[in-house]
């Protein structure tokens, strides 16, 4: 049995189309902040990150509609054909840009994780961006064989504003700090990430960005 033939219109009926952040280089793909497992914890701990998290009930994530589109998303993960579809859009639309996981949202599970990489692998001219808090889901996938495909930037986010970020993974990071120091600069350029990558880049260490 020969390989599926994806067009544009089966492809967005199988995953619910790519998202499109305004201030990033290439599409995007995002699920219910709702949903998200450590995310959902964090939200009851003052200082959290996730406390006022810009996705939960806040701005157009509000909207019946935008509330629908996203839960769409998270099922049609579980759908035998959605890596396929995945990596046939990205490769139609960001062939040679940069691509960023869960603009909301989070990991769902280690199969969720493989998933991803498994899109990774079809789209290698393409350079992926994961943040995630799921530590363990990310750590346990890799006990069990999870490789990391060269073209995927796993970035652990940190929990606390201006905690330190975490450690002991052998994983780049990321931070929310509130005292001016952050390395990323979009909120000096009309927040847009601009020429910046340092989100996408493996060998930054840590991106630090302005509380919000």
């Amino acid at each position: 049995m020969g390989a599926i033939q994806y067009t544009v219109k089966s492809a967005n009926a199988i995953t619910h189309k790519l998202s499109k952040p305004g201030k990033m280089p290439g599409s995007a793909y995002n699920t219910p902040a709702q949903e998200c497992n450590v995310g959902t914890q964090l939200r009851d701990i003052i200082g959290s990150v996730c406390e006022d998290c810009y996705a939960f009930e806040r701005g157009r994530y509000r909207f019946a509609n935008v509330k629908d589109a996203l839960q769409r998303r998270l099922a049609s993960i579980q759908t035998p054909n959605w890596t396929g579809a995945m990596a046939f859009l990205i490769n139609r639309y960001d062939s040679r840009g940069h691509f960023r996981w869960h603009d909301s949202g989070d990991l769902q599970s280690a199969e969720h994780l493989q998933k991803i990489a498994d899109v990774c692998e079809l789209t290698p001219t393409v350079q992926h961006w994961l943040p995630t808090r799921e530590y363990r889901i990310v750590q346990d996938w890799q006990r069990n064989g999870g490789v990391i495909p060269e073209n995927l930037v796993i970035r652990l986010s940190a929990h606390m504003v201006d905690g330190a970020p975490p450690t002991g993974y052998g994983l780049p990071t990321s931070t929310v700090v509130t005292d001016g120091t952050q390395t990323c600069p979009a909120s000096k350029q009309n927040n847009q990430c601009g020429e910046c990558r340092a989100c996408w880049t493996p060998s930054v260490q840590n991106v630090s960005y302005p509380k919000h």
